[in-house]
């Protein structure tokens, strides 16, 4: 006789992989200011919320399965796999760790946690020197962890898409879009002329491809 190992209410993987991810931003990111913790909490709490659907109540489906059932009849929807929602509906039936979405989600998240170990060292040195941070990612952008954190999180997206961290999306990016500029005014205000002149030639978020293929 077998039995099928439980595919959701695992509230202990819940707890191990939320920690995981946690810890590991937090390696990178190592939150000083109240700014830098309002940014980091933020992210946790939609790991937190990602993983509760992933692996302990699939809230999303629970909500859709009439909807879903009706229209992807070939799916088992009360399997763990099915939590593959973009795979899913796509039409990916064989193992959907090696579908594309969650392929690609792989490399917005190994992108993040890339920037946000590569900026971390850059930031911490400027702050011991009390000078503004202007090399490695800081080079290219602005804001690095912020971009970091988005694109983690935009990643977990496309791996496990669910209501809530959906909602929470925009409104994270809109909270880190606001901690940007609120550190730029507090960063005009402390290095003045300096700041300017490297805002002036330094994009905010999204780095120019120029720019790219000149120091590329």
């Amino acid at each position: 006789m077998t039995h099928e190992a439980p595919a959701y209410g695992l509230w202990a993987l819940v707890v191990l992989n939320s920690a995981v991810f946690i810890i590991f931003a937090f390696s990178f990111g190592k939150p000083q200011t109240p700014r830098d913790w309002r940014s980091f909490s933020a992210f946790s709490a939609f790991i937190v919320a990602l993983f509760a659907e992933m692996y302990g109540f699939p809230l999303t489906i629970y909500l859709f399965s009439g909807w879903l059932q009706s229209h992807y009849p070939d799916v088992n929807w009360s399997s763990h796999d099915a939590g593959h929602l973009l795979e899913m509906m796509f039409g990916w039936r064989s193992n959907p760790h090696f579908g594309p979405f969650h392929i690609l989600s792989m490399v917005f998240i190994g992108g993040g946690f890339w920037l946000l170990a590569s900026s971390w060292p850059v930031l911490y040195r400027a702050a011991q020197r009390n000078d503004l941070a202007t090399t490695g990612p800081y080079a290219r952008i602005r804001h690095p962890q912020y971009v970091a954190f988005v694109l983690v999180m935009f990643g977990f997206l496309l791996q496990w898409v669910t209501i809530i961290t959906l909602l929470m999306f925009p409104i994270l990016v809109w909270v880190y879009v606001r901690l940007a500029y609120v550190e730029e005014r507090d960063s005009a205000t402390r290095f003045g002329t300096k700041w300017l002149e490297y805002a002036a030639h330094t994009p905010r978020f999204i780095p120019r491809r120029a720019r790219l293929v000149k120091k590329g």
